[in-house]
């Protein structure tokens, strides 16, 4: 590729001075805030031209690219509202190749892959998720909440729709630290259990469920989804269904429905593509979610429907998660050099590239976040929505699901 003259095409709005190897380009109409940014070296540049949605992150971790003026979301806000996004290449065959060699998530390589990102120390997740270790979408019920009560919004709006009672069985799928779990159990009775793929968050959830005083009825276990036995009033799945991959769609459903009691509901909160089926982008498939696909509805629909469940409710929550990884990175880069000193230099590169280009995605790329309620029978859930709104308003009195 002619990254030069390709630039020069693309860049239509905007003011970027970019120094690359020989040249200083001037790019955009000279609008907004002036951005400038440098790649001065020749085999770095060769490198970005060649792969760019690989290559460029790479060069920001390793100190190659350098921001001159304004910051990192500046620059790459600028490039992603000029340059379209990337469309799937190939036809079918191509996506069977993409989905054996990149999605084929068997128990060993999930178990794998939830590591290399979940397994860091929970010190470090501390110094940018809210008190209770949310690591989802947030709900943002008004423009002014603080992180803590919109992840606290969020709890109490996945378990309106779920209409937990005290005493329901409740398995959480991808129960991370188990701030959900905790809640049901604690403030709504319920009996929960969770399951991870990390020993790290594994450790935590168990000892936080200790300390609460409901290790009783908030148990955690290190079980891939596809080995959980017995039978739930609710499931619950929330942030993990991105890393299930597309060929695993029809086992995950099948799970869910031999799971869910006859009469139970469950709800998938996940991200998905508003704009259709589409690619991993490369560089965060390589450095932060291995073995990971965001969906577009018209691949999770199908595997639901083939398992013989009920879609009940769709939601769509459509700048929540921009939001929320807003507030992740001005957090992040608020404690950045604790961070550092927990794992370097390089290590805080690559996590602010991540939480800029994910909250892109969602302002820039079509992202979204589906909640879909699923059921076995017609008349699991009322046949009005009202029920949720007013659950929703009661647990949010005093001495309920509060942030």
């Amino acid at each position: 590729m002619d990254l030069r003259n390709f630039l020069r095409r693309t860049m239509r709005e905007g003011a970027l001075r970019l120094r690359i190897p020989g040249a200083t380009l001037d790019l955009g109409d000279g609008t907004g805030p002036q951005i400038a940014a440098a790649l001065t070296d020749p085999v770095w540049f060769a490198r970005v031209a060649a792969r760019p949605g690989l290559e460029l992150g790479e060069a920001y971790m390793a100190g190659a690219l350098v921001i001159e003026q304004g910051d990192l979301y500046g620059f790459l806000d600028l490039l992603t509202r000029n340059i379209p996004a990337q469309t799937p290449a190939g036809g079918p065959l191509a996506r069977w190749w993409s989905d054996l060699r990149m999605q084929a998530n068997s128990r060993r390589a999930a178990r794998r892959n939830a590591r290399s990102h979940y397994d860091l120390s929970v010190d470090f997740y501390r110094r940018f998720l809210d008190d209770d270790l949310q690591y989802s979408c947030a709900y943002f019920t008004q423009p002014d909440m603080s992180l803590e009560e919109a992840q606290a919004a969020k709890k109490r709006h996945i378990a309106a729709k779920l209409r937990i009672e005290q005493g329901h069985r409740v398995l959480d799928i991808g129960c991370g630290w188990g701030g959900l779990a905790l809640t049901l159990a604690r403030d709504l009775g319920a009996e929960v259990d969770g399951v991870t793929l990390s020993p790290e968050q594994l450790a935590v959830a168990q000892a936080r469920a200790r300390d609460a005083g409901v290790a009783d009825r908030a148990r955690f276990h290190l079980t891939d989804y596809r080995d959980v036995q017995g039978r739930y009033d609710r499931i619950v799945s929330v942030g993990m269904f991105e890393h299930v991959g597309r060929p695993h769609y029809k086992a995950y459903f099948e799970a869910v429905a031999a799971r869910l009691a006859d009469d139970g509901l469950a709800l998938v909160h996940a991200i998905g593509r508003s704009e259709g089926p589409g690619v991993t982008q490369p560089w965060v498939a390589r450095r932060i979610f291995p073995g990971g696909y965001i969906p577009a509805l018209s691949e999770v629909l199908p595997a639901i429907e083939r398992a013989g469940l009920m879609v009940t409710d769709i939601e769509i929550l459509r700048l929540h998660y921009a939001e929320t990884l807003r507030a992740w990175r001005e957090r992040f880069l608020t404690r950045r050099s604790e961070a550092a000193a927990l794992y370097g230099e390089q290590f805080c590169r690559m996590w602010e590239f991540y939480l800029v280009v994910s909250e892109l995605a969602f302002r820039r790329r079509g992202h979204m976040v589906f909640q879909i309620q699923l059921a076995r029978r017609i008349e699991a859930a009322p046949i009005t929505r009202d029920y949720m709104y007013k659950a929703e308003q009661a647990l949010a009195g005093p001495r309920r699901i509060a942030a």
